[in-house]
């Protein structure tokens, strides 16, 4: 039994013809009448049952048609898999900060020392990265927490911290102004939060409880999923957030941002690269793991 005999199988039995079959296979009519005879002879069972005017599946042959496109679908994934194993694709999935403000520089610096190897990256929340390395959707995870799952290794990459944003207008600047600790009086203007599921948010959530606070003593005016639309909305005087001090960092060079610092305790964080254990990694998505260790970020 081989390939090329299950595939004329299917296609007689989609098409109800063999001479149909012959021409969309573009093979004789003969070929495809020996291919089933092959394939009946090894099952020793009757599949098609052929008259000069008509066709019929035999209740095997039904049986054996799902059979044969199961094996049919799963040789042309094999094929795909290995197509792109030549063509040294590396799948990456990416938090926000990662993937905005880490891995362009990181991947361009990459690039230009190994040329034949190429990315696909998939943005989400830390959460929906950890949950497609389980569905094997990708080779390595970015993510902004830490997680404790045994199946994974999970491991710091690079240093961030977390800050307060807000707008640059005199009622901040003078806070700005203030030597003691302003951060109750900050909190209670119009907040702006992440979604739930990013490390980003997890950080804020651990400095509001250790502050005592609870999310229903803030006045949260919005949950936005992306970071940019956050410093565009703080920026605009719509009101303050707390983020990542990588991604605020263009807007407070620009002066469009004032920051104020968190206690260390809940401001310094690390982001993570994280894959799975018992995983086997192609040599190039190796190599990229021993870029990382040495890159200095």
């Amino acid at each position: 039994m081989d390939f090329k005999q299950l595939q004329s199988f299917v296609t007689v039995v989609q098409e109800e013809s063999f001479t149909q079959a012959a021409g969309r296979l573009f093979v004789s009519q003969s070929t495809v009448s020996t291919h089933i005879h092959q394939l009946e002879s090894e099952l020793n069972t009757k599949l098609i049952l052929r008259t000069t005017k008509s066709l019929q599946i035999t209740p095997k042959g039904r049986e054996l048609y799902e059979y044969a496109l199961n094996i049919l679908e799963l040789k042309e994934r094999m094929i795909q898999a290995c197509s792109i194993e030549s063509r040294r694709i590396i799948h990456l999935g990416a938090s926000t900060i990662p993937s905005a403000y880490i891995l362009p520089q990181l991947l361009a610096d990459f690039g230009k020392l190994h040329q034949d190897i190429y990315f696909i990256i998939h943005q989400s929340d830390s959460q929906g990265i950890i949950n497609g390395l389980k569905d094997g959707l990708f080779n390595l995870g970015f993510i902004g927490m830490s997680c404790e799952d045994n199946d994974f290794c999970c491991q710091p990459f690079c240093h961030d911290r977390m800050v307060v944003i807000t707008p640059v207008n005199e009622h901040f600047l003078r806070y700005k102004q203030q030597k003691e600790n302003v951060l109750p009086e900050l909190l209670r203007e119009p907040l702006i939060l992440r979604e739930k599921g990013s490390g980003s948010k997890k950080m804020a959530d651990n400095f509001l409880a250790h502050s005592g606070i609870s999310e229903d003593e803030l006045h949260i005016i919005a949950r936005v999923n992306d970071q940019e639309t956050i410093k565009n909305l703080v920026a605009g005087g719509m009101g303050i957030s707390i983020i990542s001090e990588k991604a605020a960092h263009n807007f407070l060079q620009e002066k469009r941002l004032l920051s104020f610092e968190l206690p260390q305790a809940f401001s310094e964080r690390s982001l993570y690269l994280i894959y799975r254990k018992n995983y086997l990694l192609p040599s190039y998505v190796k190599e990229f793991l021993c870029f990382i260790s040495q890159s200095k970020l």
